[in-house]
């Protein structure tokens, strides 16, 4: 009876810290003048499977499609170090951004949804959000 309790308070929990983390809006905002195209992956220090799937797909894809044409970045909120580039993008939890100059693309739900049970779709979702920026 105790690890059913536990286990239903965890799911809870676990329910909680993605829904106020990974709806963030779908909108593309102005952000800097760089013609550079960056992924950046913005997570805490403690960090479940998915989290951790969501960057190690989206950077391999990123490094695999784009053969360091695209660079890709994975960022702790937890750290010091990071509060300015967090600001400047507005970024206040688990994130996947796709940045090119004023242009700010993000695929945090794309990537909880499809990095786990669907890689394949989430590749041809970076590849083709990343494309429409290059051209």
């Amino acid at each position: 009876m105790k690890k059913i309790l536990l286990l239903s308070i965890s799911i809870v929990f676990l329910m909680s810290v993605f829904s106020g983390n990974a709806q963030t809006a779908k909108k593309e905002t102005p952000v800097s003048t760089s013609d550079e195209i960056e992924v950046y992956y913005f997570h805490f220090s403690a960090r479940c499977v998915t989290c951790k799937t969501v960057e190690a797909e989206a950077k391999a894809d990123v490094q695999n499609l784009y053969s360091g044409a695209v660079s890709f970045q994975a960022i702790n909120l937890d750290d010091d170090s990071s509060k300015a580039i967090a600001e400047k993008l507005k970024v206040s939890g688990q994130t996947l951004l796709i940045v090119k100059g004023d242009q700010q693309i993000n695929l945090t739900n794309e990537g909880f949804m499809y990095a786990m049970s669907n890689p394949a779709k989430f590749k041809s979702i970076i590849k083709k959000k990343i494309d429409v920026l290059r051209n």
